[in-house]
């Protein structure tokens, strides 16, 4: 049975390309009929945040990607599968006993260098322009010496013995095959001073005794993979299936960073981001199908169904946020009436002046409105501020946006043509139909001498008290007479 992983640390939210990464590992694990498994790699004390793991957790869980094996997500001191702990830190007993047979078996050696020893031979070596790596000292200390300070208590740290003067071939299901020659490999340190391993020993470790078959993770690892291969060799373990999947890039083609977009999955989701658009876009950042199809809209099934390594891409993936917009709103649209309104509701609630107007939005009138909102917003966040003109009574906003310079539209103007409307819309009796009120107010335009914005642009603003929004024809069938006459008198009184 194929097995892969997903195991981000927790040092904050989660990354949006640690999204990607989970959601390629779960295609691939459901695609194989095989089991995805969540470990959460903690044994960086420093970066540590509190509270990090169960926000992991549950934004895994709310795009979607149910996982086989890992922390409960009610209890996550609880788990789920056999071959637990799924917690790094719980697992350090492994971890000690897995690298005493390396230090045993010679693959592995103590290291008593100092800091400001390394610091110096780095800075010898940028000097002569040479790869910073470890010069070995230690490697060849005599055994009786290395006693010696053992017994003295001096710190230390644990480092891999890389074979030396080797090529080192394997092959990548995305990248085919790869070579590195094992005098460009660092002696990796394994267990640090404090006791605590290092993410290359605790990685394999875990990865074997979980029984993980396929790696899928970032390409910023692939300089890593050598380290882990000889770690697998070492212990005369089976090597997995590597696959690296390619960066995410801002739209300059640098390193998708925080400075030019939101990178963590839990701001798109705050933003209104649903999960179905952003699985979708994510998806097809480095990979589609490959069949000459056009289809760009994936179901979780059909994702599934289509999904390979094979059709991974190498280059990197432009994360475009208006492609991201593009699904989101595809997505919203496909909504009825009642599902966004209970989709937009968490939104709402956070707003002042809806909490007010005791409307739950299931209701004729509001699934008569709702339509026009979710055809114009490309978020959920954005509906408060499309839909506050359709609840509230009082129309309150800045009465210079009923002026408007290209269309010469002054307050004088702006009075005259809103009285003209409220006259003639006294007079309408069919709101259901917005030719007919297209049909009545085109008379009053034609009345008045003027041109189609300098009276339709202020009867829009007047009501909706919003510099865009739907048509005036639209919202006034939408309001119905009742209170579009209202807001109307409201902008005059005070004209």
């Amino acid at each position: 049975m194929y097995k892969t992983r997903f195991a981000p640390s927790p040092t904050g939210f989660l990354h949006v390309g640690g999204l990607r990464t989970a959601l390629y590992a779960y295609l691939f694990a459901r695609k194989h009929e095989g089991k995805l498994i969540l470990r959460i790699e903690d044994t960086d004390r420093t970066r540590f945040v509190e509270g990090a793991t169960e926000s992991l957790i549950r934004t895994v869980l709310w795009a979607g990607l149910e996982y086989d094996e890992g922390p409960d997500p009610n209890n996550i001191d609880l788990e789920i599968g056999e071959n637990g702990p799924y917690i790094q830190s719980k697992r350090n007993d492994t971890y000690e006993q897995e690298v005493q047979k390396l230090l045993d078996e010679g693959h592995a050696y103590r290291c008593f260098c100092s800091k400001d020893r390394l610091d110096e031979m780095r800075k010898e070596q940028q000097k002569n322009k040479q790869a910073p790596m470890y010069d070995k000292k230690c490697r060849h200390r005599p055994k009786e010496e290395t006693k010696q300070l053992m017994e003295q208590g001096v710190a230390h740290v644990i480092r891999l013995a890389v074979p030396e003067n080797e090529t080192l071939r394997f092959r990548d299901s995305i990248r085919g095959d790869m070579q590195f020659k094992s005098n460009t490999i660092d002696d990796q340190v394994l267990v640090k001073s404090d006791g605590y391993p290092t993410y290359h020993l605790a990685n394999v470790v875990d990865d074997h005794y979980m029984g993980i078959t396929h790696v899928i993770r970032g390409e910023e690892w692939l300089p890593s993979t050598p380290k882990h291969i000889y770690l697998y060799r070492a212990f005369g373990w089976e090597e997995p299936q590597f696959a690296h999947i390619p960066l995410l890039l801002n739209k300059d083609k640098s390193k998708l960073s925080k400075r030019q977009n939101d990178v963590a999955v839990e701001d798109y989701i705050a933003k209104g981001y649903l999960k179905e658009a952003l699985i979708n876009f994510i998806a097809l950042l480095g990979w589609n199908p490959g069949d000459g199809s056009t289809q760009e809209i994936f179901s979780m099934k059909e994702l599934i169904e289509t999904f390979s390594l094979k059709k991974v891409h190498k280059a990197g993936a432009v994360f475009d946020l208006e492609r991201l917009d593009f699904f989101n709103a595809h997505y919203i649209r496909e909504f009825s009436a009642k599902e966004f309104a209970d989709k937009i509701y968490p939104w709402l609630e956070k707003e002042e002046w809806f909490k007010g107007t005791a409307e739950d939005l299931h209701n004729e009138y509001a699934y008569k409105f709702l339509p026009a909102v979710q055809t114009r917003i490309k978020t959920l966040a954005e509906a408060p501020a499309m839909i506050r003109y359709f609840l509230t009574d009082k129309m309150d906003y800045d009465l210079s946006l009923l002026e408007h310079e290209k269309m010469k539209i002054t307050p004088e103007i702006a009075k005259q043509a809103l009285q003209a409307c409220a006259e003639d819309l006294q007079n309408l009796d069919n709101y259901d139909e917005e030719d007919a009120i297209k049909e009545h107010l085109i008379k009053t335009i034609e009345r008045l001498g003027m041109k189609n914005g300098q009276v339709l642009w202020p009867l829009r603003v007047a009501l909706s008290g919003e510099q865009y929004s739907p048509g005036a024809f639209e919202i006034v069938m939408l309001l119905g007479k009742e209170k579009t006459l209202d807001r109307i008198a409201q902008t005059l009184q005070k004209l």
